[in-house]
């Protein structure tokens, strides 16, 4: 009867994180299409509205790291379950936003609650199933966040046409209520160290250098006096690491940084989201203004990668339980390397076969990097640190999501700004091939990383 009763607490674990891991996206990619709803019903410009998402990920980036290490102290299931709770009132709270005031106000609050989810659903996958199964299950998982990423724009911008911008949150708010309805009849938890101790000015530290130089980078061309917002975080961060150093209780361990596997695999994640998270706004672009297209029918062309990889990353999680993930993960950033090469030979008038063979090849890459990637980087730390190093890897992928649309917006405003408006056209689609030869330089970089990660412990 116990066996039982851990195998149904493991499966309510599993299908609660999936649930979480799909709508944590959704909510990022959906609202994305909402904006201009949100623009009009507010009587304000939709590039006034950009705080609407820079917000939310502020949220999350500043508090990932601090919620990883409360977690292993407190319980993981539980600084989960109040993140559902969290993200759920906050979502509600959402439909009846009176201002836009109010409404930044709770995507703030939405990323730091999403934050509880970010830095302890991986590190519960792990902690319930064994190593044989570590990678299949961390590959579920990724499927779920591209499925949410790629079905966001879709989803939302249907309950925006038909039901109205605010309709989007209720409908996230749903699904993650199902999520915390499984979550709450679990009562066993998984801890780090129960007697360790949290140190707020650590978490105060790191809140200040990671969420300044986030927006440093974000919003550098549009207001140059950011690059003193970028050097205060810098310097912030380097105090943040200094106090590590010296005192007993540090949030982040430095020792981690010490395993070659979980450095350089963190550092793979990192240059691999600032290879590939331009893609699909780099590719709107072309498809809509070079090449003429609707938004529906370039939304739709653009969905082929993420759905390769929603179908692929459980394939390839199992893999990397089986073979040594350094080698799948390398040969995956290898293959995405040579899909950016490819887009950077795009024409005005290359085919649609040759776009979209090349999107579902690098969907292909993506997918056989991420998951054994994960699963490396997870597989290299003991129990007691799973929190605090799911924590890492988030904050790598969303720092490289940032570093990804800075290297966009300033090779952009290179081959645009000031462009006499006849040549308008070719200088853009000349930016663009540019764009995806440096991601795909970038992505090189990311392959030796990878390599050098060495093999896994056995």
């Amino acid at each position: 009867m116990k066996g039982y009763t851990i195998i149904m607490a493991e499966k309510r674990i599993f299908y609660s994180v999936l649930i979480t891991s799909f709508f944590g996206p959704f909510m990022a990619s959906s609202v994305n299409v909402a904006i201009p709803s949100m623009a009009l019903e507010y009587h304000l410009l939709a590039e006034d509205l950009t705080w609407v998402l820079t917000l939310f990920l502020l949220g999350a980036v500043s508090f990932l790291i601090p919620w990883g290490k409360y977690a292993d102290i407190k319980g993981r299931r539980k600084i989960y379950q109040y993140g559902c709770t969290g993200v759920i009132i906050t979502t509600l709270a959402c439909i009846f936003a009176p201002s836009l005031q109010f409404l930044l106000f709770l995507r703030f609050s939405q990323g730091v609650c999403m934050a509880m989810n970010f830095s302890t659903g991986i590190a519960m996958l792990i902690a319930c199933y064994p190593k044989a199964r570590r990678g299949r299950v961390i590959g579920y998982s990724a499927s779920c966040v591209y499925m949410g990423l790629s079905l966001g724009p879709v989803i939302g911008g249907a309950l925006t046409e038909f039901l109205g911008w605010r309709s989007i949150f209720f409908f996230t708010a749903i699904g993650l209520i199902f999520s915390l309805s499984l979550l709450i009849s679990v009562h066993k938890d998984w801890f780090g160290d129960k007697n360790d101790k949290f140190d707020i000015v650590s978490a105060a530290l790191y809140a200040i250098s990671s969420s300044s130089i986030l927006y440093g980078l974000s919003s550098y061309l549009h207001h140059p006096i950011m690059k003193w917002l970028i050097l205060c975080g810098i310097i912030v961060g380097i105090i943040f690491i200094q106090r590590q150093r010296i005192i007993d209780h540090p949030l982040l361990d430095l020792s981690l940084f010490k395993n070659t596997i979980f450095a350089m695999s963190n550092l793979a994640t990192l240059i691999n989201y600032s290879a590939t998270f331009g893609i699909a706004f780099v590719m709107s672009l072309y498809l809509q203004v070079i090449r003429g297209f609707a938004p529906l029918n370039a939304g739709m062309l653009l969905l082929l990668q993420p759905v390769m990889m929603a179908i692929l990353s459980p394939l390839a999680g199992a893999l990397s339980d089986k073979y040594e993930p350094r080698i799948i993960a390398s040969g995956g950033m290898s293959i995405t390397a040579v899909g950016l090469f490819l887009l950077s030979r795009l024409t005005a008038f290359s085919s649609l076969y040759y776009i979209g063979s090349v999107l579902l090849f690098i969907g292909i890459g993506f997918a056989l990097f991420s998951s054994p990637n994960n699963n490396a980087i997870m597989g290299s730390v003991e129990k007691k640190y799973y929190g605090i190093a799911s924590s890492i890897v988030s904050a790598m992928r969303m720092f490289g999501q940032a570093t990804s649309m800075a290297i966009v917006t300033l090779l952009l405003s290179m081959y645009t700004v000031n462009s006499p408006y006849v040549q308008y056209h070719s200088n853009l689609l000349t930016g663009i091939k540019m764009i995806f030869f440096v991601l795909a330089l970038t992505c090189c970089l990311g392959i030796f990383c990878s390599l050098a990660r060495g093999k896994k412990n056995k």
